[in-house]
């Protein structure tokens, strides 16, 4: 099969493309460093625990320690969140005392991004991630957007809306050529972690809202693999089951399935669908020049209903910002944090409708001349 298959379909951009149909992608998966090492470490899943070990460390001496004996990594994030309503007031505290360390943290790396050439003049960020599916992750996120704006910065930091677990799936929407839509009421959808791999059915709700904005994941298809060590090989027979089986559930429930399906996958993603770096949390070697996911998974599924299948593959993190696209039209640029087990991260262009376009060039105009 040629090398250049998956992208032929008409509309559908390369793997890992800057240009999207509703955004630019004006960078994505930066590493920063600072003299410590990269300072996503500094703002992850991983980087909040430690924060709180530290914390429960001279307590733990003393046998004061409010949260007990179990280790830090061994508690859960709703434990976390009762402990914040709960009665133990000593508890709540130690907790609180974590949020602010880690939002000083976030607030840290944010600033640091910021600087960058590529992040100039980025008006809004969301903050998605599982770290954020928690009452702990909403107030570091609401904490660290309250310290950026005290220093003067004029920008937003927001939760995600959809659910973490779900923005990556829907988020695929976003990769996917207007005509797709016309047609058909939904797709396939995989995001890819070090973990987990999770498949779902994604309705586009297109009728409803163009913008997709009522988008929502049908079914969901979930295998952690990172409990069953398989191979590479062994991870794409699977992954090509599982959407085989979302194929069949679609048309028994009645869905126009698009030809079409959105990977999402951590790393930096080649135009030809190879991944450079960053996958190796992943089973075996994804980031072999010879290994291509998405010409493996078209010789297992050649077609959706009566067409050839396209499929369109970029990094996680910018799937999972594109789930946010139709809330993002106030700014122009506006970016993603992804926390958990790194940061993953991007920053977007908006691309406006032509019409659109003109209005605001016809403002800027207009404000000129009032200036002159």
């Amino acid at each position: 099969m040629a090398e250049d298959t998956p992208t032929t379909a008409t509309g559908i951009a390369a793997h890992g493309s800057e240009r999207l149909p509703s955004v630019d992608v004006d960078t994505y998966n930066i590493e920063l460093k600072d003299d410590d090492g990269f300072l996503g470490d500094r703002a992850s899943k991983g980087a909040f625990q430690r924060i709180l070990d530290a914390s429960r460390k001279p307590l733990r001496k003393n046998g004061d320690d409010p949260l007990g004996k179990k280790a830090t990594e061994d508690i859960s994030k709703s434990t976390l969140d009762e402990v914040l309503t709960g009665d133990d007031v000593a508890a709540a505290a130690l907790v609180h005392g974590a949020i602010e360390e880690f939002a000083q943290e976030l607030a840290y790396v944010t600033r640091r991004f910021l600087k960058t050439k590529a992040w100039a003049d980025t008006e809004c960020i969301v903050v998605g991630g599982g770290f954020r599916q928690s009452r702990v992750g909403e107030l570091a996120i609401a904490r660290t957007d309250i310290l950026l704006k005290s220093e003067g910065l004029k920008i937003d930091l927001v939760p995600i809306r959809f659910d973490p677990d779900e923005a990556g799936l829907i988020g695929c929407l976003h990769l996917a050529p207007s005509w797709i839509f016309e047609g058909h009421d939904s797709i396939l959808a995989v995001d890819i972690g070090g973990s987990n791999i999770r498949c779902g059915v994604v309705e586009t709700c297109w009728k409803k809202a163009p913008d997709l904005s009522k988008a929502s994941v049908w079914k969901v298809d979930l295998w952690r693999h990172a409990d069953d060590e398989p191979t590479r090989e062994g991870a794409v027979k699977r992954l090509t089951k599982m959407l085989k089986d979302l194929i069949a559930d679609a048309e028994k429930e009645g869905f126009k399935l698009a030809p079409f399906i959105g990977i999402s996958c951590p790393g930096v993603i080649n135009a030809d669908g190879t991944i450079e770096k960053g996958a190796q949390n992943l089973p075996g070697n994804w980031e072999s020049s010879r290994f291509h996911l998405p010409r493996s998974l078209i010789e297992g599924i050649p077609t959706i209903g009566d067409h050839d299948t396209a499929i369109l593959m970029h990094n996680d993190g910018v799937a999972q910002g594109l789930s946010e696209v139709p809330f993002m039209q106030e700014f122009d640029r506006w970016g993603v944090l992804t926390i958990g087990t790194g940061l993953g991260n991007a920053r977007f262009t908006n691309r406006k409708p032509k019409e659109k376009a003109k209005k605001d060039k016809g403002k800027e105009k207009d404000r000129k001349d009032k200036d002159d």
